[in-house]
């Protein structure tokens, strides 16, 4: 007996799904198409040399993880100023360059509605779960699962890891991911545990997982810099970002409220980063938090007196808010915390040795 294997676009990846079309030329049309998508979907810096701007100037930028004309647009002219050999005039001379390669920057709701087709959603293992989300882990957002310990936060994450490289809905076709291990969670063995619930070669999943272990919050905004030159350099490729877990080291390097304004400003430009990152080069951006003690919810009668820190800027940064409690057993429960377009509601999912997935009857 032979079964049907079908590559994903990323190199070295093979999965078997049965449930797929069966023409072979209309898939391999199809892959063609989604990728074409991808390699229009942003403007290389490059193109500024046909408006007067000297490659070394380029490759200041490129240096700083601006690769893109919208990267400009994103960037204030007195964060392009601190760059060592930027002047004020030139500044200005790149921004004015970028202004004639957008647009003015108001779409009608018709136009930009054409815009979010673009927009794809990963699966997290859990049919439930992903009815809960809208679908499943949405691009151009930053996702944020918060609970306690065990609550399967970390579970999930790896489970996108695989995830990630399936073809699903929609014509999303799989792409690599980048997973920034800041509490030293990440586990390769568990990654062929999950491959081997969805019939995936190991070495292939493994190859298509980049992974880096931050030490410092300045380090994890470092290493922001390489994802943004990675998903340039990769155009379409990568589909994911994973911090596992965001806060983790602000915690450690900000300590007291004596310091708890520069956290948050640190925090908010992290923050800031990744939102621009999502929208660039269309990525889903998944990170955990961490909870926390309120100290002061005695006084005011809460039922709940845990909270995920980060604060209102975590908060509000955040596109979509996924709050994780346990249940019975590896039974856990997901809660709609906070979502632009999604009704608070809750789910209950499994933690199985394959990864997430619904919890049976």
């Amino acid at each position: 007996m032979t079964i049907q294997r079908r590559s994903c676009r990323i190199p070295g990846c093979v999965f078997t799904n049965p449930s797929m079309k069966s023409s072979e030329d209309q898939v391999v049309e199809d892959e063609a198409g989604y990728q074409e998508d991808d390699e229009s979907f942003f403007q290389d810096i490059d193109l500024l040399q046909k408006h007067g701007i000297n490659v070394a100037d380029i490759k200041k930028l490129k240096a700083i993880g601006i690769c893109t004309i919208k990267g400009i647009q994103m960037t204030t002219r007195r964060s392009l100023c601190n760059v060592k050999g930027l002047s004020e005039v030139k500044v200005e001379k790149i921004k004015e360059a970028a202004g004639k390669l957008l647009s003015a920057g108001f779409l009608t709701a018709f136009e930009y509605s054409e815009k979010r087709k673009h927009v794809f959603r990963i699966t997290t293992g859990s049919q439930e779960f992903d009815k809960l989300i809208g679908g499943g882990i949405e691009s151009m957002a930053i996702t944020e699962a918060f609970g306690e310990f065990r609550t399967g936060k970390t579970q999930l994450s790896h489970t996108l890891c695989v995830t990630t490289q399936l073809p699903g809905a929609d014509g999303y076709t799989g792409g690599k991911v980048i997973f920034i291990d800041t509490e030293n969670t990440f586990r390769p063995d568990r990654l062929r545990d999950i491959a081997d619930r969805f019939d995936v070669d190991h070495d292939a999943v493994l190859e298509n997982v980049l992974y880096a272990r931050a030490y410092t919050s300045e380090h994890q905004m470092e290493l922001l810099d390489f994802v943004a030159a990675k998903f340039h350099e990769e155009c379409g490729v990568f589909k994911l970002l994973i911090i596992d877990s965001i806060m983790a080291l602000f915690r450690v390097d900000f300590s007291g409220r004596g310091e708890l304004a520069e956290r948050q400003q640190k925090l908010a430009q992290m923050l800031s980063r990744l939102q621009k990152i999502s929208e660039e080069y269309n990525v889903a951006v998944f990170v955990t938090n961490q909870m926390t003690a309120d100290p002061g919810a005695g006084l005011t009668f809460q039922a709940d007196p845990k909270k995920p820190i980060g604060g209102h800027i975590l908060a509000h940064a955040s596109t979509t808010r996924i709050s994780l409690r346990k249940g019975r057993g590896e039974i856990r429960i997901a809660k709609i915390f906070d979502s632009p377009d999604m009704p608070e509601n809750e789910t209950a999912f499994a933690i199985t040795a394959g990864g997430i997935s619904d919890a049976k009857e």
